[in-house]
């Protein structure tokens, strides 16, 4: 019946598929967060809310920690925090540094960013651009690790980092935490989108240097007129 329907859904955009780890990548993703025994999740650049309500829809039912700069997204992202005992948050960005710094905020919320954003950016998707700047807090993980995990216990830490182009400084300031993290998650650009950011294969050696293999890659991004992929999410696991 599948290959019967799908003919006719793809003409509406859709498509029928298996959802399992060989044919499905959010799929994959889960079953190596349940094979990790992930029960911690520190989710950078939360946005409002929607990986983690993601994680919470598939049933992770561990510790979410969320970290979302910008004060709209982040009053947004409250209303779902409220709602789950095991879920919290901060206003402030993670970095290479503590201290205040300024964030550009562009017209769609999710791709403000700390870096520059490039025309190659901005000419596939006109809401990308910046209309202003924030004032935000910015601390590096490795300060903020040891007070929100706790001594107590060691628990198996998930990072996922959305941080538009910021991916690099946040692994840099987190140095110290990544013997203790089991997997990593980034959006990652192919080709540049924001200024000085790390692309995709520099950010493979960083990862491999760190102690990490690649273990899945997630479609992200692409351009909307040519199908051109411009991110992925890449997820690494200590072997």
């Amino acid at each position: 019946m599948r290959r019967q329907l799908n003919p006719l859904l793809r003409k509406l955009g859709y498509e029928i598929s298996k959802f399992t780890p060989a044919t499905n990548s959010l799929s994959r993703r889960l079953q190596l967060i349940r094979h990790h025994q992930i029960d911690l999740l520190f989710d950078v650049g939360a946005n409002v809310g929607q990986f983690g309500r993601g994680m919470r829809r598939h049933g992770y039912r561990g510790r979410i920690v969320s970290f979302e700069p910008l004060l709209s997204a982040y009053t947004d992202l409250q209303k779902w925090v409220q709602r789950d005992s095991l879920w919290e948050s901060f206003n402030m960005a993670l970095g290479d540094f503590d201290g205040a710094a300024e964030i550009n905020v562009s017209m769609d919320s999710q791709s403000s960013s700390m870096l520059g954003i490039l025309p190659s950016h901005t000419n596939r998707s006109a809401a990308a651009a910046f209309s202003g700047k924030e004032s935000i807090t910015v601390q590096k993980l490795d300060t903020v690790f040891g007070p929100l995990v706790g001594a107590d216990r060691s628990p198996s830490i998930y990072l996922k980092i959305d941080a538009q182009g910021f991916e690099k400084r946040i692994i840099e300031g987190a140095k110290e935490s990544l013997p203790n993290i089991t997997g990593i998650q980034m959006e990652v650009s192919i080709i540049p989108l924001y200024q000085d950011e790390c692309l995709l294969p520099e950010m493979l050696k960083l990862m491999d240097e760190a102690g990490y293999t690649l273990m899945s890659l997630e479609p992200g991004y692409c351009d909307p007129e040519s199908g051109q992929l411009l991110q992925v999410d890449c997820v690494f696991f200590r072997p």
